[in-house]
């Protein structure tokens, strides 16, 4: 459903020329949304790291798993220093680079993401704020118990969705 969109996009880019000419060569590294009311916004290329498609639906790019995917630069927590990384697959896989690494299995409920390790710690990253964070929660525990510790979290290295 996703490379409709592009798709759509890629006929509609190579089509333009027909409608109205090419682009002014200053205009040519740029990108502009006519919206329906016929205002126009231009972003310039060098500014978009990628284009997503919202389609409305609950598990869209933006509210879903593709917001999480992909390296997370995690702070280790509890008072002690230092970070390390989690990456998020699409297939629901993760890993982490803490401990000699680590593998386990991750889900969105409630618009974070939430990490079952196959050693008993359950993550869970979330929007806090402008920012993210990283809720660790120890063996035995849930996520609706209180974390052991909160640290910050960075979204590194996007996936594409």
């Amino acid at each position: 459903m996703r490379n409709i969109g592009f798709i759509l996009l890629g006929m509609v880019m190579a089509f333009l020329p027909a409608f109205g000419g090419a682009a002014p060569a200053e205009s040519q590294d740029s990108l502009v949304i006519v919206f329906k009311d016929g205002t126009q916004k231009t972003f310039s290329m060098a500014d978009i790291s990628r284009i997503e498609f919202n389609s409305g639906k609950k598990d869209s790019a933006m509210t879903g798993q593709g917001r999480f995917l992909g390296k997370w630069k995690v702070g280790v927590g509890g008072g002690a220093l230092g970070t390390f990384t989690i990456t998020l697959d699409r297939n629901g896989e993760a890993t982490k680079t803490i401990g000699g690494g680590g593998h386990g299995k991750w889900v969105v409920v409630n618009g974070e993401a939430r990490i079952s390790w196959d050693d008993g710690w359950h993550d869970a990253i979330r929007k806090a704020g402008n920012k993210y964070e990283k809720a660790a929660y120890g063996p035995g525990k849930s996520f609706s118990d209180d974390p052991d510790n909160l640290a910050s979290a960075e979204h590194t290295e996007a996936s594409p969705i």
